[in-house]
């Protein structure tokens, strides 16, 4: 673990490489899972306001089962989560392009201008999820197989996550913040150099 202002990084970030390969994974992380989408405090309000614009962009079994039982839900752990259809199904916000790839109509009414927030941040992260420590925020990689074709197309790329996630790691800890991950990675691979070269 690496600290990073006041985040705690996982070294995995520097040394997994990552790329989302939509044609291969359908979008299935919103579509899969057995809860809905984390949801920070502060992103309450502005699914609430975002709502009435975001509701012409969904299928209507999500209309119905936000008007049935809410835009969020608490889960187990007691943190706000996005509904899920039915209950257990995908997200509510999910939509289908032609291809049948999944995609959220939160983030569609925000590329239309309808709305100016993006989609919760924890989507916009994934595969990396955030966790609460006592004075840090724990910002690790999570697992998961159905990202296979995405750790593939990342090595092929030779693209580290951190820089995959380059816009959503910005809008969450600031521009400073990704400045200072850049040279953490330059030293790491530096000291990687120095290493291979003391063995050879």
């Amino acid at each position: 673990m690496i600290l990073v202002g006041s985040t705690v990084v996982s070294q995995e970030l520097f040394e997994e490489f990552f790329a989302c390969d939509l044609a291969a994974c359908k979008g299935a992380c919103c579509i899969e899972g057995d809860g809905g989408a984390p949801l920070e405090e502060s992103e309450l309000i502005e699914l609430e306001n975002a709502w009435e614009f975001v509701k012409p962009y969904m299928r209507q079994e999500g209309i119905e089962e936000i008007q049935k039982n809410g835009l969020y839900q608490v889960d187990a752990d007691g943190d706000h989560v996005t509904t899920l259809i039915h209950g257990h199904a995908e997200c509510a916000f999910v939509v289908f392009d032609e291809k049948g790839i999944a995609k959220c109509a939160i983030e569609q009414a925000y590329l239309d201008g309808a709305i100016t927030w993006q989609k919760p941040i924890s989507c916009h992260l994934y595969p990396v999820r955030l966790g609460k420590l006592r004075d840090y925020v724990a910002v690790n990689y999570h697992r998961w197989g159905i990202c296979a074709p995405a750790c593939a197309c990342g090595a092929s790329l030779k693209l580290p996550l951190f820089r995959f996630l380059k816009a959503p790691l910005i809008r969450r800890f600031g521009e400073d913040w990704f400045r200072e991950m850049e040279d953490i990675e330059v030293a790491l691979n530096e000291e990687k150099g120095s290493s291979q070269k003391s063995v050879g």
